[in-house]
């Protein structure tokens, strides 16, 4: 129900916020919470959308063979994961001070917020992408103890970015979704216009990125991640065509993966080499 790669997408920026946090490498203990606190809220994120789209899923005939429309799950172990999964990041928080604890269930209820928003706003790919967006900034938090404004640059970059990819993947869907009066921006606008919205966020992604250097005193290496990051989202784009998305997968799982550890292991070792 769950693949690796859902957590892969925001994990490698949550310790981009983490080691500008400690401007280099944080302790044992905060990293190993941090992670932990990563992976329960994605699993209770994903978790949760797959039960609360149980019934779409069901009538569309991409998503059909998913584990709850087939049976292969049952409703209340998906529910117990949930509970169990929201319990594992709320304790992970309160590991790590007391801010990352308070916020906690804010954190929670915007993750699980974002299941419902398809059925009454095309704009769900940006509260997607917010959802993983605050995932630099809680790990920010968890290293502080407070907020810092600079680091809004990243959870402003990855919620561009996820809502881009977001609107290729759900490029797929869109004909379902008119048919079924849900909301999407490839619905709205039809394919085409909406791989130039994509293209856009994904350049408002880059833009931050450049605006994040500057602001954390970040080096040339971390330029060269910045370059690493524009070439794989020119390929990326390149894979999908409003005639052909058949290569969607790839554009969405693999590639995305891979802009977040190279971005990631460039702004490290540039943290790491300056020290």
């Amino acid at each position: 129900m769950i693949k690796w790669e859902h957590s892969i997408f925001a994990l490698p920026f949550a310790l981009c916020g983490a080691m500008l946090a400690a401007s280099g490498l944080p302790s044992t203990h905060q990293l190993l919470w941090i992670v932990i606190a990563m992976l329960a809220a994605r699993s209770a994120a994903m978790a949760f959308n797959r039960l609360a789209d149980a019934t779409i899923d069901a009538a569309n005939p991409r998503t059909s063979t998913r584990a709850l429309p087939t049976g292969q799950l049952s409703p209340t172990f998906v529910a117990t994961f949930v509970i169990v999964s929201c319990g594992i990041f709320i304790l992970a928080a309160s590991q790590l001070n007391r801010l990352t604890l308070w916020l906690s269930p804010v954190a929670l209820a915007v993750l699980l917020f974002y299941s419902y928003t398809k059925r009454f706003t095309r704009l769900s790919h940006l509260v997607l992408g917010f959802a993983l967006g605050i995932a630099p900034s809680a790990a920010w938090i968890a290293v502080r103890g407070s907020l810092d404004p600079r680091i809004l640059l990243l959870t402003a970059a990855v919620t561009f970015w996820v809502a881009g990819f977001d609107i290729l993947y759900a490029c797929q869907d869109s004909d379902y979704d008119r048919d079924a009066g849900l909301h999407s921006i490839p619905r709205h606008i039809g394919v085409p216009a909406a791989l130039w919205i994509a293209r856009a966020f994904h350049l408002i992604m880059l833009i931050l990125l450049v605006a994040l250097l500057p602001a954390f005193a970040l080096g040339k290496i971390a330029l060269a991640g910045v370059i690493a990051v524009l070439l794989l989202l020119l390929y990326e784009h390149s894979l999908v065509k409003p005639t052909d998305l058949s290569k969607l997968n790839a554009a969405f799982f693999t590639m995305n993966g891979v802009i977040s550890v190279v971005f990631a292991l460039f702004v490290a070792a540039d943290l790491l080499l300056r020290k």
